[in-house]
């Protein structure tokens, strides 16, 4: 890769405690040898956020030699203790609580997060996003503050879709989130939560916003194989290349649409990609 082209490496959903330790040692590897200008990871560290699990994301992303930058997901909230997950949510990240929510100043290029979850939610679903104005808030001041001429990329765990997911918000503001990012041009919004690749272009009421999804590199596979989202920039153009250990061709990792959450489709006309490689069950957790 010429020296005037970027490199970032966008995973997702690694879910320790169900994770598949031979792509993510394949990962391991293709950072090393890649050196990509950073890491953004999306969400979704571990799967009922289990001290265990976060010390072996926190043992396995710190050991990354490129800087990195990871949002929360809502697999990384307290499970079990609830005291905590209202109290102290984000406690359990203590080994990497440099990384949360770190902007990313590259040449022209910055990375910006932007918080999707909640300690809790006036629905019963608590899996699903809230843009809180606060949280919004932070992120537009991040972006209005770059310098002239920088393109941005936003990160967040729960893709920015905020109807047409059987009736239900998947991420409450986001409509509102995108149309602010729309007015700020920004390159694209990376996110994971649905652990199939996805690269749409989002309308809205100021201009379409590029949503660029990372699959999984768990066990709880969807409807691909274990994969992470390989993205250059050089200035112009944003390329995404969707890697996996098996060589299917980005077109056949990708998804249309944005399902209302990561189980395996079972219904009809729920998003599946080409290569389609429905799991027959969604793993169990022990």
């Amino acid at each position: 890769m010429s020296s005037d082209r970027l490199r970032l490496f966008h995973l997702s959903d690694i879910h320790f405690g169900l994770e598949d330790r031979d792509a993510l040692a394949w990962v391991r590897d293709e950072i090393a040898a890649k050196r990509p200008a950073a890491v953004v990871i999306t969400g979704d560290h571990t799967m009922r956020a289990r001290h265990h699990e976060f010390a072996a994301a926190t043992r396995w992303i710190t050991a990354l030699d490129v800087p990195v930058t990871i949002s929360i997901g809502n697999h990384d909230m307290p499970y079990f203790n609830l005291i905590e997950r209202f109290f102290d949510p984000y406690k359990r990240f203590e080994g990497m609580k440099t990384l949360v929510e770190r902007e990313i100043d590259l040449p022209g290029l910055a990375i910006v997060p932007l918080k999707t979850v909640r300690r809790w939610q006036p629905r019963m679903n608590w899996s699903k996003g809230w843009v809180t104005a606060p949280a919004l808030a932070d992120c537009l001041d991040a972006l209005d503050r770059l310098p002239a001429g920088t393109r941005a990329l936003v990160a967040v765990h729960h893709p920015l879709r905020e109807a047409g997911t059987h009736g239900t918000a998947l991420t409450r503001g986001g409509e509102n989130a995108l149309r602010e990012l729309a007015r700020r041009d920004v390159l694209g919004v990376l996110s994971g939560h649905v652990h199939d690749a996805f690269d749409i272009a989002e309308p809205t009421s100021e201009g379409a916003v590029r949503m660029i999804g990372a699959g999984t590199l768990s066990h709880r596979t969807r409807s691909t194989p274990p994969s992470f989202n390989e993205l250059t920039w050089d200035g112009v153009r944003l390329e995404v290349a969707v890697r996996n250990l098996e060589g299917v061709p980005t077109p056949d990792m990708l998804i249309a649409d944005v399902p209302e959450d990561a189980t395996p489709p079972r219904t009809p006309g729920e998003p599946v990609a080409p290569v389609d490689r429905v799991p027959p069950v969604d793993p169990p957790v022990h």
